[in-house]
């Protein structure tokens, strides 16, 4: 096996030079954040903290596929909502630019703060909305704690704060770990159970809501650019993940007598 850090694999596919791996991935995995946008009473909740000049702070803001699904999906009247000054945080300034370039009303973007959530200066608090949608995966463990505690400080009193993350038992997790066993030791995701104790921790009232469901093709490219990009390694061809020890095992439970593939997802929303 090779060796390779989890943080520094995911920054470095969140890059022009990543983009075809990341259009692949987000073939299947836009579900996740139509998921989302269908969890929740989306316009009631915002219209609850609106008030002129309140602000968002999208924690590892990634392609700006989240507030697109909220528009798309969630039945967001921008009229009926002032504007929201919109805070794009990522380590990538290429996933800030890309998240920027997709904002509509009432998301106004505003700050673009290219560093890590733990490294979030002091003073940017006071947010009335702190959202972070499977974002925080590649989260060193040990930096957890400090990140939750940013978190938490980040949102203002009686703020909407949300995490939504996967499950240890779903997908991203699991099949993270069979790869970490079978083709590569890497530092393992942050599932959603480790994100809510450190909330917990931080100080945050955590109220738990989980949303199941899947996502599959039988299409073998998109299969393969999907799954490259959840190892964040796309020198690994999907012959040689089905091939390999402990990966193969767990690839051939998602696949069917066709060769179709169905992945199984579980997302926790984590709201503060």
């Amino acid at each position: 096996m090779t060796t390779g850090d989890t943080a520094e694999r995911s920054l470095a596919h969140w890059s022009e030079a990543g983009r075809t791996g990341m259009e692949a991935f987000y073939a299947l995995a836009t579900e996740d954040y139509r998921q989302l946008a269908l969890a929740a009473d989306w316009p009631a909740l915002l219209t609850q903290h609106a008030h002129e000049g309140w602000s968002l702070l999208d924690v590892a803001c990634g392609s700006g596929k989240f507030p697109t699904a909220l528009l798309r999906h969630a039945g967001l009247d921008a009229a009926a909502l002032p504007d929201l000054a919109y805070d794009l945080l990522d380590p990538s300034a290429f996933s800030v630019a890309e998240a920027r370039g997709v904002l509509a009303p009432p998301f106004v973007a505003r700050h673009d703060l290219v560093m890590t959530l733990q490294d979030l200066p002091d003073e940017r608090d006071g947010y009335d909305v702190v959202w972070a949608t499977h974002a925080l995966y590649a989260l060193p463990p040990a930096e957890l704690d400090a990140a939750a505690e940013r978190f938490v400080a980040a949102l203002a009193p009686g703020g909407l704060g949300l995490v939504a993350q996967a499950t240890s038992t779903s997908h991203y997790l699991a099949f993270y770990d069979a790869f970490r066993a079978g083709v590569r030791e890497a530092t393992p995701y942050t599932s959603a159970e480790q994100v809510r104790d450190a909330l917990v921790r931080a100080g945050a009232d955590v109220r738990e809501q989980r949303v199941s469901y899947s996502t599959g093709t039988s299409d073998r490219a998109v299969v393969e650019g999907f799954l490259q990009r959840c190892a964040f390694d796309d020198a690994v061809s999907l012959e040689e993940m089905e091939a390999a020890p402990v990966l193969g095992d767990y690839l051939a439970s998602c696949r069917d007598a066709s060769g179709s593939y169905t992945f199984s997802h579980e997302a926790a929303l984590l709201w503060l």
